[in-house]
């Protein structure tokens, strides 16, 4: 239990400061960013309770916020994606499955499926942080691919960064 506080406290801290510190100075043809903080609410383990979930989503966007200045935001897209998680991830996997991994991660999961769950949520995070951050139809087809882009370098960091960090 201790082991895995220790554990969640780190990738949570890795991930706010790698965000905030490095990832959001990158800014490639003026519309593509990467935000991988989003690793810390994916790898979660299974049986985290909704209410768990919805409160470390405030916290890790609210932390977000802070160093970004967005005014909630992030906030508002993490605890969105603290609430959908149980609900995707039931119907994205068997109940076995639920009951022999205890965590979503690429070396207990096949690489597609760790693919497809974190391209879920990147792309529904990276719509919704689009959308409220443009809060305007106006330029939709640009805030569009600014989600599409943003996202697939967003999915590439995190599958990446499962094998470099969390293999067997």
């Amino acid at each position: 239990m201790v082991n895995n506080l220790l554990k969640y406290s780190l990738i949570f801290v890795v991930a706010v400061l790698l965000q905030v510190l490095v990832l959001n100075r990158i800014l490639i043809f003026r519309m593509i960013s990467p935000y991988f903080y989003l690793i810390f609410l994916l790898l979660l383990p299974y049986d985290t309770p909704r209410a768990l979930l919805i409160s470390l989503g405030f916290v890790l966007g609210l932390s977000i916020d802070a160093f970004t200045n967005t005014l909630g935001v992030h906030t508002a897209v993490c605890v969105l994606i603290g609430f959908i998680r149980p609900g995707i991830l039931n119907k994205i996997s068997t109940r076995e499955t639920r009951e022999s991994v205890s965590a979503p991660r690429i070396s207990t999961m096949s690489v597609n499926w760790f693919i497809g769950y974190t391209a879920i949520f990147v792309t529904i995070h990276h719509l919704l942080l689009f959308m409220l951050e443009a809060f305007t139809f106006q330029g939709i087809l640009f805030t569009l691919a600014r989600a599409v882009l943003s996202g697939i370098l967003s999915v590439a960091l995190i599958v990446i960064s499962q094998f470099l960090f969390f293999r067997k």
